[in-house]
């Protein structure tokens, strides 16, 4: 068994464990640790907790030490830097005329990088740039670009329910979301009523999903011909979420739909048309949003 804390360096992050050393520490406390880009302060995500060594990826890496209050000080002194770092950085890449969408600057916790997150349609040029930057900070200086969720996810904002994005309050990682799951869960698969800020998928999609496939196996389909205690006959409609049916009876096809339970039904044959009842038209893309 090995002692461990999580780290989360970035506003809703990703959490990394680390050996902890030795130290007992809270949740909210700040730490610096030793990462593949150097010393860097984070704050105390999970307390520590013991955790089985073969649940371990290694290596794992020790926490060097408690945030000292010189620490503390030195990270709000790189968040001044990276905001003076962002307003010079636009201003040259409108100078330089680059089509890139500035996202944020990262100061590295011992000054000796700073690191710029853009978004753009394609690749970029941007070695000029660099070039520029580091004459002006008089360090190294890295260019990353990313997605249009990790865009959302460093901004922030508000989604169409009217709460902050997910992505940015509590998400520390993105799930791979499909057109399938809308579908599923009898969606509109108009992109713009199931796409969020980014523009992609909405991630909520996948919350629920695990339930309605679940509901799905046990549900006739829209279009099934069922045996019921009183005859067989065709369901008409479905609402997945109650188990409810709508089943015109064979004996009586010219009368409306008999109300029933998917509990009350049995499957002789599923149909074929589309889930919960409802028509769907086809999806404009079927991709898988990473």
């Amino acid at each position: 068994m090995t002692n461990i804390i999580g780290v989360r360096f970035k506003n809703m992050g990703k959490i990394y464990y680390f050996d902890a050393a030795g130290h007992t520490l809270e949740k909210g406390q700040h730490v610096v640790v030793e990462t593949a880009r150097g010393l860097e302060c984070g704050e105390v995500a999970m307390a520590n907790r013991d955790m089985a060594d073969e649940e371990i990826v290694k290596p794992l890496r020790a926490v060097v030490r408690p945030a000292t209050p010189e620490d503390v000080k030195r990270a709000a002194e790189n968040a001044e830097r990276e905001e003076k770092a962002m307003v010079t950085c636009a201003q040259r890449i409108a100078a330089h005329g680059l089509d890139m969408k500035l996202i944020s600057a990262e100061c590295a916790f011992d000054g000796s990088k700073i690191l710029f997150y853009f978004t753009a349609e394609g690749r970029v040029d941007f070695r000029n740039l660099v070039k520029d930057l580091a004459g002006i900070f008089r360090t190294r200086i890295e260019l990353r670009q990313i997605g249009v969720r990790d865009e959302a996810k460093m901004l922030g904002g508000l989604g169409i329910c009217g709460r902050p994005l997910c992505c940015s309050q509590f998400l520390s990682d993105f799930h791979p979301v499909s057109i399938k799951m809308a579908k599923e869960q009898g969606l509109s698969l108009n992109p713009t009523k199931i796409s969020g800020t980014c523009g992609r998928l909405m991630c909520c999609l996948k919350y629920e999903q695990e339930a309605y496939s679940s509901l799905l196996k046990i549900t006739p389909r829209q279009g099934a011909l069922v045996n019921t205690p009183e005859g067989r006959g065709i369901v008409t409609d479905v609402n997945l979420l109650t188990g409810a049916l709508k089943v015109r009876l064979d004996k009586a096809p010219d009368s409306p739909s008999v109300a029933m339970h998917r509990d009350d039904v049995k499957v002789i044959r599923d149909g074929k048309g589309s889930k919960g009842g409802k028509p769907q038209e086809e999806p404009a893309e079927t991709d898988v949003q990473e």
